[in-house]
């Protein structure tokens, strides 16, 4: 098996370090790297888990090595990893990106007027009323839905981007999907954005994001507003339907 080289390891593990939040354990970096890499065949994966991690291992802690030289990680003995603000800046300068922004000197209309907060509640709503159980800014994740309370697996994982960078949003649904494939949603504010998301992760497909790209449900605020009022006319039926 041909690895990676050293220098095309080390954005992808600082997209992942802001994915999970600005740090992590490199035990849980080892297997969620090799997704970002499509020429790493099935046979080679399962070659990495019967033998031949500790070379994996090896060459993701050189990787380390040279991002804690450029002071774009900070390594401790105990093996946890954290971006610096060198390493946020790399992300956002390198990372193959598009930006959603509602312009500042525009009053905002229609879907463009809800806030954050306001996607997060109507996944919230919706979730709850097709009987699964709802919470937002669980484990990093915008909004998440798992079949009970007491279900280990996050069924559904949501994204909901506003404005900014996407890259971000794109490697914490990866990171669910790698993880136990969580069914992924990125919330864009509109459909237009929509259209480019979509864009951007059909050409994803060979780069970063490719295994998400065939997965990945986009969107709108606008279309999510539409199902959150009809689902909330049907609300009282619902209850009745999904009552267990």
């Amino acid at each position: 098996m041909t690895l990676p080289g050293i220098a095309r390891l080390e954005l992808p593990i600082l997209q992942e370090l802001v994915a999970t939040g600005g740090a992590d354990d490199v035990r849980f970096l080892y297997q969620r790297l090799v997704a970002y890499f499509p020429q790493i065949t099935d046979a080679d994966k399962h070659a990495l888990t019967n033998g031949e991690l500790r070379g994996w291992r090896r060459h993701v802690q050189r990787a380390g090595r040279v991002l804690d030289e450029k002071r774009q990680i900070a390594r401790n003995k105990r093996g946890q990893w954290t971006i610096t603000a060198q390493g946020r800046r790399r992300v956002t300068e390198e990372a193959p990106s598009f930006s959603f922004s509602v312009a500042a000197d525009t009053q905002p209309t229609g879907s463009a007027s809800y806030s954050h907060a306001d996607v997060q509640q109507m996944l919230l709503d919706i979730g709850h009323a097709l009987g699964y159980h709802a919470e937002r800014e669980f484990d990093y994740y915008d909004v998440v839905w798992r079949a009970s309370a007491q279900s280990q697996r996050l069924s559904h994982i949501f994204e909901v981007q506003r404005k900014g960078n996407v890259d971000a949003a794109l490697a914490k649904l990866k990171r669910a999907y790698d993880a136990q494939r969580s069914k992924p949603f990125l919330v864009v504010a509109s459909e237009r954005d929509t259209n480019r998301a979509e864009m951007q992760l059909s050409l994803a497909r060979t780069g970063a994001f490719h295994e998400i790209g065939r997965v990945t449900t986009i969107l709108s605020f606008e279309q999510l507003h539409r199902l959150h009022r009809a689902l909330n006319s049907v609300s009282d039926l619902l209850t009745l339907i999904f009552e267990r």
